[in-house]
């Protein structure tokens, strides 16, 4: 059996170095061979180079380089396209996701199940103000993505291979990798683990990341705001035929029809602002219906190592074969013409 590990990463090269030591560590207690698949989702500082050195020593660790940053989720897609293992691993670069539970995964992917899911049951270093905003995005999901998102599972998860089949079927410009995964309904099993603060760096989430990113997941797989678009249009629909009454009442039953002008204007910026909102929402789905009509490619792949680029086809992704250095003549040339 082989067990590829995906590790997406966006500059991390404070963490980099204890992460390698950590995974070599974790792999050598597995009970199966193992590859690492890292996908340099366009990094501005060290991390690539010091992922090729760790390449350079250890043939299993592989490298896939992106020409810019196309975002986590569209790096786990990469990963998931080039990764050769019976079974695969999605895990952050920052050991939040601790690699010493990766045999407790392969376990139960070994007794049948197709998920392997990590849940976190305390989150050691996060404050509190981080705490509460996870269990709101989490309580959103499952209201208005699917109720059967399960609080508290990122994206540390393992996967059959034909759960890993079936996720390479989704194409979308948008992804959500944690809605995909509850709305397959694979057989999927939990593992709990205590979250560890972040071995070094910054967090890729900060509250506004995680609004877009939450406003992502609910967009791509529910039409939920344009339901409740729907609702408060009918709601103040009502408010203003109440208020209507109450004119009519004004003006035949005590003639005053001066009476009124605030609550009018009121009325008229709730009424403008409640139709400027529903036409955003309705502008922010076409939106997203005209980007997935133009199918671009998810990512750009331009270097990698320890892996072979040449002849590769994925759908909806650019895989660009290295460019050859130049020769001993060509640099002679090269040299000569300078």
């Amino acid at each position: 059996m082989l067990l590829s590990l995906i590790i997406p990463v966006y500059n991390e090269q404070d963490v980099i170095p204890r992460l390698i030591e950590t995974l070599d560590a974790a792999r050598a207690a597995l009970p199966c061979e193992s590859e690492v698949i890292f996908v340099n989702d366009g990094s501005r500082d060290g991390s690539a180079e010091l992922v090729a050195q760790a390449a350079r020593r250890d043939p299993r660790i592989k490298l896939i380089g992106f020409s810019r940053n196309f975002g986590h989720q569209a790096a786990i897609t990469a990963g998931m396209d080039f990764a050769q293992g019976d079974a695969v691993v999605i895990m952050d670069a920052d050991l939040q996701d601790p690699p010493h539970i990766l045999g407790d995964m392969v376990r139960l992917y070994q007794e049948g199940f197709d998920v392997v899911s990590a849940q976190r049951v305390s989150r050691r270093g996060d404050s509190a103000y981080k705490r509460l905003t996870a269990r709101l995005f989490y309580w959103i999901m499952r209201k208005a993505v699917d109720p059967r998102i399960v609080p508290e599972v990122g994206d540390f998860r393992l996967f059959s291979r034909n759960a890993l089949k079936a996720i390479r079927a989704f194409r979308e410009q948008h992804r959500f990798m944690r809605g995909l995964v509850a709305w397959l309904g694979l057989k999927e099993v939990t593992v709990p683990f205590e979250r560890p603060p972040r071995a070094a760096g910054k967090t890729k989430y900060p509250t506004m990341a995680m609004v877009r990113f939450a406003w992502t997941g609910v967009t791509s797989f529910s039409g939920f705001p344009l339901r409740l678009s729907l609702v408060a249009g009918v709601v103040l629909t009502m408010a203003g035929f109440l208020y209507f009454l109450r004119a009519v009442y004004l003006a035949i039953f005590l003639n005053t029809t001066v009476q009124g002008w605030t609550s009018l204007v009121f009325l008229q910026v709730l009424f403008s602002g409640a139709i400027l909102i529903a036409i955003g929402l309705i502008g922010d789905y076409v939106a997203r219906i005209y980007e997935e009509a133009k199918g671009r490619p998810l990512y750009i792949v331009t270097d990698a190592t320890n892996l072979s680029l040449a002849d590769r086809e994925v759908d909806r992704a650019v895989i660009l074969t290295p460019r050859p250095g130049p020769g001993p003549d060509q640099s002679a040339r090269g040299r000569k013409a300078s």
